[in-house]
């Protein structure tokens, strides 16, 4: 019996570790990423023997039917499912049940028609979903209400016919939407309009003839939005875009004859705008000037018309005044590939001068094109070739500052840009006031010349110098002096002017004879004039 207890245990020990490190039998399993898949096996069901631990299960191109309630309950570490490419019609409430850790489902390409209430319930930390491809024909009010970290949301490929006003309530953080190859014939305005964190939109093959106004109102935070292939769109109002904050926007292959100006004229943020595939023929001059950080228009199409005044070639030199269209496709490349700017020597300044000296910031750039050179102020001024006043740039990209004062002090940047890109570099600058014992001479240089420009300003703020406390006294004893000695003078004037006047009356004397009453005279009355004193103040 010794003999056979280490076999006995062995046995004990497999017997109690098998359900952690068992593998279904027609599935391949990896204990380093716990994973489980069962890609493409014509599984029927969801097999028997899936690790307790396993956190990535792939069941996709099988032949599952249906999800039953608390099918995943065993696997509570599962983060993400794919049981796309199957056959699922039916998925219960309560499938999901407990899988607190999941933060992908798969569910694309099977045949689901409806996707009942509390299907998703206590899957609060999901961050990705995919239901397109299906046959679903609507999408029920709050039925992703539990999602409140889902983030990426495809619906695409569907039957859709409708969608709630609620039905996208509760996504608090979906930043992804995809709606393509609908039947939906008007965008779901609001449907939408619960996703305010939304970041991206994606709206493809959709049978849509027409944008309302305000078609994407309260969705404050997109960026990027994409409108493609809607054949029956041919114009969009001035106001359907209204509202957005758009960096990127794409309307290709619809049915726009025209550049709907009127429609982008308020994306004053948008960089990209992608109007290919339209049968647009011409753009008029200066109607995009309205989308001032526009960086790329794109055109691809068979033609385009400028009016009867082709683009021409600015540089390089080889090519100046050219006619765009006078390249062939294969040497655009070779013309016009640009090289981002580089500022060659990124050694920091530090320069510390004394009030009124001329300063010179050293900028250098390569690039193709050539970059410009700007530069900004510590108090945030943007000074350029053209810039007037004490502060300008050279030819060569240097900062001069002339006439440096205490408030030029602080941290300068130099932008170089061109086509391609921008580079950038700091330089710090102290100016140093005067002192006091050298007051009365600085005031005879030409520190203290008048010069009403500055750097903070480029010309618009008059000079401030710094005071110290001795020339301040002798200021105001000035002043005090001044102001006594006219009042001193003020007074003798007054008092020479009275004694030249000679002498006058301080009183006078005032006689009256009194009425008498009815006409006679009353009884201990005296009778004559009367006389009165008054002393002149």
């Amino acid at each position: 019996l010794s003999c056979w207890q280490p076999f006995l245990g062995l046995a004990v020990l497999l017997v109690f570790t098998s359900p952690t490190v068992g593998c279904p039998a027609r599935c391949e399993c990896s204990a380093q990423n716990k994973s489980v898949s069962c890609h493409r096996r014509r599984l029927m069901s969801i097999p028997e023997g899936i690790p307790i631990e396993t956190k990535i299960l792939d069941l996709s191109k099988n032949r599952l039917k249906s999800v039953n309630p608390e099918e995943f309950t065993s696997y509570p570490l599962l983060e993400e499912i794919d049981l796309s490419d199957n056959i699922v019609s039916n998925v219960e409430p309560g499938a999901f049940n407990n899988l607190f850790n999941l933060r992908s489902l798969r569910l694309k390409g099977n045949r689901l028609k409806l996707v009942p209430l509390g299907v998703f319930t206590g899957l609060s930390n999901l961050t990705k979903l995919d239901i397109s491809e299906n046959k679903i024909v609507i999408l029920l009010d709050y039925m992703f209400q539990d999602l409140h970290n889902l983030k990426s949301l495809e619906v695409g490929d569907n039957d859709l016919v409708y969608i709630s006003h609620r039905a996208f309530s509760g996504l608090l953080s979906l930043e992804q939407l995809t709606l393509e190859r609908c039947n939906l014939t008007a965008v779901p305005t609001e449907a939408l309009s619960h996703l305010h964190n939304l970041i991206s939109l994606h709206l493809k093959q959709l049978n849509i003839n027409a944008l309302p106004a305000y078609a994407f109102k309260r969705l404050f935070r997109l960026k990027d939005l994409q409108i493609e292939a809607w054949p029956l769109l041919d114009m969009l109002p001035a106001n359907s875009l209204y509202g957005l904050n758009l960096t990127s926007l794409s309307i290709t292959n619809t049915n726009l004859s025209a550049v709907p100006y009127s429609a982008f004229k308020h994306l004053v943020y948008l960089t990209h705008l992608n109007l290919s595939y339209n049968p647009i023929s011409t753009i008029e001059a200066g109607m995009l000037s309205d989308l001032v950080r526009l960086q790329e228009l794109h055109m691809r199409q068979p033609t385009l018309q400028f009016g009867g005044e082709p683009p021409m070639c600015a540089g390089p030199d080889s090519v100046r005044e050219r006619s765009f269209r006078d390249f062939h496709s294969t040497a655009l490349s070779f013309y016009f590939t640009c090289k981002k700017p580089k500022i060659q020597d990124k050694k920091l300044q530090y320069l510390v001068v004394e009030e009124g000296q001329t300063v010179q910031l050293v900028c250098n750039a390569d690039g193709d094109p050539q970059p410009t050179i700007s530069w900004v102020t510590p108090r945030r001024r943007l000074i350029t070739t053209k810039s007037n006043g004490r502060a300008t740039v050279l030819g060569d990209g240097t900062l001069e500052i002339r006439f440096a004062q205490d408030q030029d002090t602080g941290i300068y940047v130099c932008i170089a840009s061109n086509a391609a890109g921008n580079d950038t570099y700091s330089a710090s600058l102290t100016v140093k006031g005067f002192t006091s014992d050298r007051f009365l001479y600085a005031n005879r240089t030409p520190m203290y010349m008048t010069d009403s420009n500055d750097t903070s300003s480029n010309g618009t703020n008059a000079n401030s110098y710094s005071l110290d406390l001795k020339t301040i006294l002798v200021s105001t004893a000035m002043g005090c002096f001044t102001f006594l000695g006219v009042v001193l003078f003020c007074f003798l004037l007054l008092f020479v002017w009275s004694r030249g006047k000679g002498k006058h009356k301080t009183s006078i004397d005032l006689e009256y004879v009194p009425r008498k009453n009815n006409g006679a005279v009353v009884e201990g009355e005296v009778s004559g004039p009367r006389r009165f004193n008054m002393k002149m103040i």
